[in-house]
């Protein structure tokens, strides 16, 4: 099982993931976030998919970009669908785990 922790930051609508995969092809998540927009993405889409079609496209692509393109609000720069799809590449193998983070410079 692989764990993270979203803060998007401002909005502080943290986001949970619990992404499990037994065979590296499929990914099972466990999403809870503070961010209602998010739990209704999973709520109609599902929890299980294709590690490949869920990871390995485009950015801005994919079927959680494909949902959020169409029903969520329009706020392109929240890092919440990134660090969910980055806990199934790790889960999958398909990516190491390593922290990422935005840092704002004050000049």
């Amino acid at each position: 099982m692989t764990k993270v922790m979203i803060d998007p930051g401002i909005c502080n609508l943290i986001t949970s993931v619990e992404a499990v995969s037994e065979d590296g092809m499929e990914v099972t998540l466990k999403v809870k976030s503070g961010c209602k927009s998010i739990n209704e993405m999973f709520k109609t889409i599902g929890d299980t998919f294709d590690a490949y079609e869920l990871c390995l496209d485009k950015p801005g692509n994919g079927p959680l970009y494909d949902y959020a393109r169409e029903h969520l609000p329009g706020h392109c720069g929240c890092p919440a669908i990134a660090g969910i799809i980055k806990a199934a590449e790790v889960e999958c193998h398909l990516a190491l785990p390593k922290d990422a983070k935005i840092t704002f410079i004050k000049e």
